[in-house]
């Protein structure tokens, strides 16, 4: 009896070691997959833009015409968008995460607000730009400027800050919270000078996140009227823009086949923005990483 027990034991162990080199091997192509995927359509891309990235294409205005063609009032525009979106979102995203994990009590209603918060974070981007359509564009009379592409932009990647920045607040052990209250701090000491810089890490990791979704979403500035082509740099926050979303889209779906390079030499441009911008996050992160 005993001798058929560890023979059953030692079976469970194999099928358990045979299953768990399946699903490696399975994970492990799957990654590869997505991998030369991603490293195709990187060649694909570089080998049509690269010889687009010149000085004029930064320098030049959007155009009819392939070898006129520039990019200077869509990344202006996006870098004023970004000057909106960033501010406006992590301060109501990380004021709203503090107020839901410091001071709300724990009850039905609170923990439907955070259900419904999480869900909001799958909502298609479209909804979120017929909000903006209605709410700033519409009623608050904003039109199709940078603040109202702002605002809207802001309320999209909101959920994905607030859902992070609670996470990481959640995650500060309670022991250093008692032990800030046992040296005498209020609650909102206690919160600025602890929870928050111990956070910080985790908020900038979902709020990375957050931003890369707002830099490269074209749908809601498509349904709030952000123009495609523009012959100016805007001058304040209710100035019209084009941003680089709107212009690469504008370019791949002219049919044209010379535009399908200065398509891809936007992407470029985008993606040199978006790692710009991560790269200044992730050094900030590292920043308080190292000193909490």
């Amino acid at each position: 009896m005993k001798y058929v027990n560890q023979e059953s034991v030692v079976k469970r162990m194999n099928r358990r070691l045979i299953t768990n080199r399946v699903f490696k091997t399975l994970f492990f192509f799957a990654t590869l997959f997505a991998l030369v995927i991603l490293a195709i359509l990187f060649y694909r891309i570089t080998t049509q833009g690269i010889g687009y990235l010149t000085p004029e294409f930064f320098k030049n205005f959007g155009s009819r015409f392939p070898a006129k063609a520039g990019i200077k009032a869509a990344l202006v525009g996006s870098i004023w968008l970004m000057g909106v979106v960033a501010p406006v979102s992590l301060i109501l995203g990380v004021g709203t995460a503090i107020y839901l994990e410091e001071y709300a009590k724990k009850n039905k209603l609170n923990d439907f607000i955070r259900m419904n918060i999480s869900n909001l974070s799958g909502v298609p981007s479209v909804v979120f730009g017929l909000l903006g359509l209605t709410i700033f564009v519409r009623t608050l009379s904003l039109g199709n400027s940078i603040l109202a592409a702002g605002f809207t932009m802001s309320l999209l990647i909101l959920p994905v800050i607030i859902v992070g920045a609670q996470e990481a607040i959640r995650s500060v052990p309670k022991d250093v919270r008692e032990a800030s209250y046992g040296m005498g701090a209020t609650k909102w000491q206690t919160i600025t000078r602890v929870v928050l810089p111990s956070a910080i890490p985790g908020i900038l990791t979902g709020a990375i996140l957050a931003l890369s979704r707002a830099v490269g979403e074209t749908a809601p500035l498509v349904v709030i009227g952000i123009p495609v082509i523009i012959q100016f740099l805007p001058e304040n926050l209710l100035s019209q823009f084009t941003a680089l979303p709107m212009q690469i889209y504008d370019w791949s779906k002219r049919p044209q086949a010379e535009f399908q390079h200065v398509a891809a030499a936007g992407i470029l441009v985008l993606m040199m923005f978006l790692l710009i911008m991560n790269s200044i996050a992730v050094l900030i992160r590292n920043k308080f990483q190292k000193r909490y």
